[in-house]
């Protein structure tokens, strides 16, 4: 580029995470895009100029593809505009919103409308939209993906929301034939019917009864069965929040027979130990459940070997009521785990005690993701990408204090915890994203 030619920003980083990893250099935007990735002290002219310091580094912002933002319906619970605010507070600059625990459920071109008018004019980020895939929906798949939804969730068990059922053998099949016609994506929140319908039922306070109400075959009999349809019928899968490693081998053999099966992970399982967990601490309940250190450092195995792809929150946030915080009683608590903020330094906590960089965590929660639904603007510091950025300190550590988040509802396992690494800014499309400001835009799948 001419040094004649001006930007509209010029970042320049002693350490920035780009295409072939960790360098410095400097990031040219202009109208939002990216148009320069430049040495450190290429000679660059732009109207504004950042200058990061030597304790940050540059990251493209954070895609977390799996959030419940709630709105419509069940706003006390969260909501688009507090949603988005915790999401850039945390240098997430695309989220994509479940199809339930909102009312309507997004199940058709209807409630996507329905949806979008909602979140218009909230958001501080970026928002693409997940369909849902439910009895008696198979026709409505076709249009949802047509008005740009990127994929389809489905439950295989009780979702928690009456409105969302879930899906029996015949029904996932055939939605899983509907989806492959027009290669779309499934995902699935993949445990067993069965397996949990006869393990104990849930009651009380104790942690490591809860643990045997969601035993860990539940997921393997499910992904057992999900790997064998997909085989069937040529359906893209992917697996939501694995929380057994023992998945993790089937989802490499099917990879290695040709199967577009993708997994993700989260970072309550990467960061939480079951024998950790107090009994009647319900604010780490979440289905399926935190499972056992030797557990967790298989998931961590299977990150760092690639079996799975993502490293996303599924933030399902409630009202405080919902946690039973007074009682304890895992049984009769929501489970869901509010961590919008927080996946970044909960995440960076972990991985670089284990050896991780942050080449490796960008990978998990940014480009990776991108890749999955479809976003080749998102995800990356390259010339051509969309201008979010997030400005990262990784050695320095906060204590989480629930008043300073932007979640709606103050209760979130991470609370007091200390963790390593500080979001100082989030930029999308260039601007940086101030408290409330809702420049965010709508995403639809096959966009430019």
């Amino acid at each position: 580029m001419p040094a004649s030619t001006e930007l509209d920003l010029l970042i320049r980083a002693r350490r920035m995470i780009g295409a072939s990893g960790e360098r410095s250099g400097s990031v040219g935007v202009r109208d939002g895009s990216i148009v320069a990735v430049e040495p450190l002290d290429a000679d660059l002219a732009a109207a504004r100029v950042v200058e990061l310091g030597e304790d940050e580094v540059l990251l493209p912002g954070l895609v977390d593809t799996h959030v419940h933002v709630n709105d419509p319906g069940r706003t006390e619970w969260e909501g688009f505009a507090s949603a988005t605010r915790a999401a850039a507070a945390g240098g997430v600059t695309t989220l994509v919103d479940m199809p339930l625990n909102s009312i309507p459920p997004t199940v058709d071109v209807a409630a996507l409308e329905v949806k979008r008018k909602t979140a218009q004019g909230q958001c501080a980020v970026d928002v693409g939209f997940w369909g849902g895939a439910v009895p008696g929906n198979v026709a409505d798949l076709r249009p949802l993906h047509d008005a740009g939804v990127f994929g389809f969730k489905s439950f295989l068990l009780d979702s928690g929301v009456p409105e969302f059922p879930p899906l029996d053998d015949d029904q996932l099949a055939a939605a899983m034939r509907e989806i492959a016609a027009f290669d779309g994506l499934l995902i699935v929140h993949a445990e067993d019917a069965h397996t949990i319908e006869t393990s104990p039922t849930p009651h009380g306070t104790s942690y490591r009864d809860f643990l045997s109400s969601r035993p860990r075959e539940a997921e393997d009999r499910a992904v057992a069965r999900l790997v064998e349809l997909a085989r069937g019928t040529g359906c893209r899968v992917h697996v939501l929040h694995v929380s057994s490693a023992a998945v993790l081998p089937m989802i490499a053999s099917a990879r290695r027979d040709g199967l577009a099966v993708t997994a993700e992970t989260c970072p309550h399982y990467l960061s939480f130990r079951a024998e950790d967990i107090p009994d009647g601490a319900t604010q780490y309940k979440c289905c399926p459940p935190i499972r056992e250190a030797a557990n967790q450092d298989l998931l961590w195995q299977g990150l760092a070997e690639g079996t799975i792809d993502t490293v996303v929150s599924d933030h399902s946030p409630s009202t405080a009521d919902l946690k039973c915080l007074d009682t304890g009683d895992f049984g009769a608590a929501w489970g869901g785990i509010s961590s919008l903020q927080l996946g970044l330094p909960a995440v960076w906590t972990e991985a670089r005690q284990r050896g991780h960089d942050l080449s490796d965590v960008v990978r998990w929660m940014s480009t990776a993701p991108a890749q999955l639904v479809g976003l080749p603007r998102k995800g990356r510091i390259a010339t051509g990408a969309d201008a979010d950025l997030c400005v990262f300190a990784p050695d320095d550590t906060f204590v989480v204090d629930v008043a300073a988040l932007h979640h709606k509802n103050p209760v979130t396992p991470y609370a007091d915890r200390r963790l390593q690494g500080v979001v100082r800014s989030t930029w999308l499309r260039g601007s940086r994203v101030e408290d409330g400001d809702p420049r965010g835009r709508f995403l639809v799948r096959g966009a430019a």
